[in-house]
């Protein structure tokens, strides 16, 4: 039977509001339970060192999570899992975390509804002119001017290309599916067959971005990504077509992307930057066409609370020495942003 210590084996670095938000009462009591079947507590704290950490053998952590190197982890010298509430392990994981064996997992699989949803509000969005026309009556355009923004399509039938079948990109092929949408799908992972289980067409880069009225892009972050959609690729866009960006803005080349938008020749919908904040002069602010949010795609009540639903059944697995769902290893680090 484990022994039973009044020090935390169970430890949150996660700050209170967030805390709130990821986990619902019931998942709160799972967390000290799973805390009591280690043998000790569970504690909260805003930042590692707050915490007495000789017990600990597991750590959740947030965002702003701190590298855990050699000197994090001489504080820790029980610590075998850590679990992270959000996607990417990239700001804390270190060599010295994987060579010392310890287990890392994360939530981002909770994030991807969350995410698909608003790249569909994003797509409906542009096939529906609804920046343009919105910007016009707001700035003071008389009403029929206003209705010259563009023409307007409907989802059923039109042509949606996604690049990437990640969760996300998979969740939204659902949705657009669902609707009507003719989807493409753009992934060297994927064969024909795959693809057409996915409800999609698989082709090459060049022709979505042809034939596409909207483009979505869901692919991970590796080295033959980075700026995946140029100037040349923009190009190729057929006249009116739609960008729709919530994954990373790695993806884009986000310069080449501005000049095509000052042109208004495309249109484009972005949750995600490569200077985030934003400088309150970028022509991010001014430009015609263009649908804007500040990094918030996941950010729903229902996203929050499933992340955390993963975090607790993540640590009752582990406490019942079962697999855990969510582990990432050394090698998936390349993928994430």
């Amino acid at each position: 039977m484990t022994a039973v210590t009044s020090a935390p084996t169970v430890v949150a670095v996660v700050n209170a509001e967030l805390f709130a938000e990821f986990f619902s009462a019931a998942d709160q009591a799972r967390l000290r339970g799973s805390a009591a079947r280690l043998g000790g507590s569970f504690e909260r704290v805003d930042r590692l060192p707050d915490a007495d950490l000789g017990e600990a053998r597991v750590v959740i952590t947030s965002w702003g999570a701190e590298p855990f190197d050699a000197h994090v982890l001489s504080s820790l010298p029980k610590l075998q899992l850590i679990a992270h509430t959000g996607a990417t392990i990239k700001p804390f994981a270190t060599d010295e975390l994987f060579d010392r064996g310890i287990v890392v997992t994360q939530a981002g699989a909770g994030m991807a509804r969350s995410v698909a949803e608003v790249s569909l509000a994003f797509t409906l969005a542009l096939l529906h002119r609804v920046p343009e026309l919105h910007n016009a009556l707001r700035e003071g355009e008389g009403w029929y001017e206003a209705v010259g923004a563009g023409a307007q399509h409907e989802i059923l039938g039109a042509s949606i290309a996604v690049i990437g079948a990640s969760r996300t990109g998979r969740v939204y092929l659902e949705l657009i599916r669902a609707l009507g949408a003719d989807p493409l799908v753009v992934d060297p992972t994927l064969d024909p067959a795959a693809a057409a289980g996915l409800g999609a067409e698989l082709v090459s880069l060049d022709e979505a971005l042809i034939r596409a009225q909207i483009v979505a892009v869901h692919a991970p972050t590796l080295p033959e990504t980075h700026h995946l959609i140029g100037s040349r690729e923009l190009a190729l866009m057929r006249d009116g077509a739609g960008l729709v960006n919530t994954a990373r803005s790695w993806l884009v080349d986000e310069a080449a992307l501005v000049d095509e938008l000052r042109s208004g020749r495309l249109t484009a919908a972005i949750d995600v930057f490569d200077e985030e904040p934003f400088a309150a002069d970028s022509p991010f602010r001014s430009l015609p066409g263009v649908l804007l949010t500040p990094h918030r795609a996941a950010g729903t009540t229902e996203g929050r609370l499933r992340q955390g639903r993963i975090i607790a059944d993540e640590l009752d697995a582990f406490c019942g020495g079962a697999a855990l769902a969510h582990v990432i290893d050394r090698a998936q680090l390349s993928s994430m942003a």
